[in-house]
């Protein structure tokens, strides 16, 4: 027997509880994970609190991330012991994920635990933070260098957000943050954020071009946010667009792309091959600063995560949250 949260939709309707349930209960795959840490991200709120589309079938153990240690294996890549680490690739919506006390998963969706980090720490990052440095790693790759002019980060206050500043500022760019709660700007300053902006100024529809005032940006936030964020950008700058906050839609002009030439860098972070995350992981392990993980996350116990998928919708948690599976 082990424990998990399980989401399920029928003639009562759409409910998620803490659940005990047989390890014949798991899903068909070639490796089984002891699970020490998941996580609760907006994607796992969504589906706990039915607010979004997110759970493909029901029932559904929730959880997009998970660390822990093999338990068994018919795979040649894992033994059991083996660290390991997993995030995305439809665990929590379409396949059982970590918010459990046991998972069975595809073993080509795994990656060893990079050497220093525990699976506390490998969950405190989590897939926030693995989506912050593929950001990273796009603006990088388009050109983007500190020289160009600052960077902004919407969604500031956030999991993404948070990474974002910490990771651009320990590479030595200038970053502006954007965040709609102006009592966060101490810790948003200690991330690294030279400035920090109210995202009133971003968030309303704006025009199709505006003032160029970020040479890249990372937006969390989508929609108007991101129309306004294209619109700022300088030329041949860069967006990496890898949230939906504020919604799906993108009501914007082609005018930033063909007066200025900026490019929109679309960020996958569900289906990315494993040589890629096991490179972006690497980095997350040398580059985070081990104090501002800290600051960035709190942990909580695998009975609170319903209750906390409210308060995250809300916008009443800054940063991450690992959650401990077995308390």
């Amino acid at each position: 027997m082990f424990t998990a949260i399980l989401v399920d939709k029928g003639d009562a309707g759409y409910h998620a509880e803490r659940r005990d349930l047989d390890e014949a209960q798991l899903p068909d795959a070639d490796v089984t994970v002891r699970v020490s840490y998941s996580t609760l991200n907006y994607k796992d709120a969504l589906a706990i609190t039915g607010e979004g589309p997110v759970v493909r079938r029901f029932p559904m153990v929730p959880g997009i991330d998970l660390a822990g240690v093999v338990e068994s294996s018919s795979s040649p890549a894992y033994a059991p012991g083996d660290r390991v680490l997993l995030n995305g690739w439809g665990i929590g919506e379409s396949h059982w994920g970590g918010l459990s006390q046991l998972a069975r998963v595809r073993s080509e969706w795994l990656i060893p635990l990079p050497v220093g980090l525990t699976e506390r720490q490998a969950m405190a990052i989590g897939t926030a933070g693995y989506t912050a440095m593929l950001s990273l790693m796009a603006l990088e790759a388009h050109g983007l260098t500190p020289a160009a002019g600052d960077v902004l980060v919407t969604g500031a206050g956030g999991g993404v957000g948070s990474f974002a500043i910490s990771l651009l500022a320990r590479n030595g760019y200038s970053v502006i943050a954007s965040t709609g709660r102006p009592s966060e700007a101490g810790y948003l300053t200690r991330l690294g954020a030279t400035t920090v902006i109210d995202r009133a100024e971003l968030s309303e529809p704006g025009r199709p071009l505006g003032k160029e005032r970020w040479a890249g940006a990372v937006d969390s936030v989508g929609s108007h946010t991101l129309a306004n964020v294209c619109a700022g950008t300088r030329a041949e700058g860069a967006v990496a667009a890898c949230g939906m906050a504020q919604g799906l839609d993108l009501p914007a002009s082609v005018a930033p792309f063909i007066l200025r030439g900026v490019s929109l860098l679309g960020i996958n972070s569900v289906t990315q091959p494993s040589t890629k995350r096991v490179i972006a992981w690497d980095r997350l392990s040398r580059e985070l600063d081990a104090d501002q993980l800290t600051e960035i996350s709190h942990e909580i116990g695998l009975g609170e995560t319903i209750p906390a998928a409210s308060d995250l919708l809300a916008g009443r948690i800054r940063g991450r949250i690992a959650v401990d599976v077995d308390r």
